[in-house]
């Protein structure tokens, strides 16, 4: 298969896992809550992420950092609201 058509596979692909964690976060922003979002699992995420971010640099396979890029701002994004509406309703 000739490199462009991988290349373009790959874009494909990193923009569908990427959009795919939106719903999360919108869903917890608009609810205010993140009691149902596993701490452990964003944590685990997220450092395996970070890693195929270091890999994608390593390699310059850039639709997988790119991605990753992307998705550990994201991970990160539903990380801090975890916190933050934990703390909120630990309150109460």
């Amino acid at each position: 298969m000739e490199k462009t058509i991988i290349d373009f596979l790959g874009y494909i692909a990193a923009t569908i896992t990427t959009i795919a964690f939106l719903p999360q976060i919108i869903k917890t922003v608009k609810s205010k809550s993140a009691k149902d979002v596993s701490m452990g699992m964003f944590v685990l995420f997220t450092t395996g992420v970070f890693l195929w971010i270091v890999y994608g640099i390593l390699t310059s396979t850039y639709p997988v950092l790119i991605a990753n890029a992307v998705i550990f701002c994201l991970a990160l994004t539903q990380i801090i609201l975890k916190i933050k509406y934990d703390k909120k309703e630990n309150k109460k």
